[in-house]
């Protein structure tokens, strides 16, 4: 299927013509799948930059407890603080988010009459 650079002004017969239109999509296609994947990946780059400059960030927060009560204890699991107060004999569970400080719930316990 080489051509001699003298018969360069020729027509292509029809076969050849349709070879040529097939490498033609077919390169088109393998450009966009590439510059796709390319996307996607400088997406994910920018995603975890910018989740990484954000779990970066020093929380920092006052919490106000009412007059007379004590911290009994802390903790630290999955993301939240967990502090364990106790105000005039009746224990209180708070919840925080660890990230943020930022209160997620708030638990009393009370012993029946």
């Amino acid at each position: 299927m080489t051509r001699s650079p003298e018969r360069d002004d020729e027509p292509l017969d029809p076969a050849q013509t349709r070879v040529v239109r097939r490498l033609r999509g077919l390169m088109i296609l393998s450009s966009l799948i590439m510059i796709v994947g390319f996307l996607a990946v400088f997406g994910v780059i920018a995603y975890r930059l910018s989740i990484g400059a954000e779990r970066g960030r020093n929380a920092e927060s006052n919490v106000n407890l009412p007059k007379g009560a004590r911290v009994v204890s802390t903790a630290v699991s999955e993301g939240r603080l967990v502090v364990t107060i106790e105000i005039a004999g009746v224990v209180e569970v708070l919840i925080f988010d660890l990230a943020t400080l930022e209160p997620r719930g708030r638990m009393r316990i009370t012993t029946e009459p």
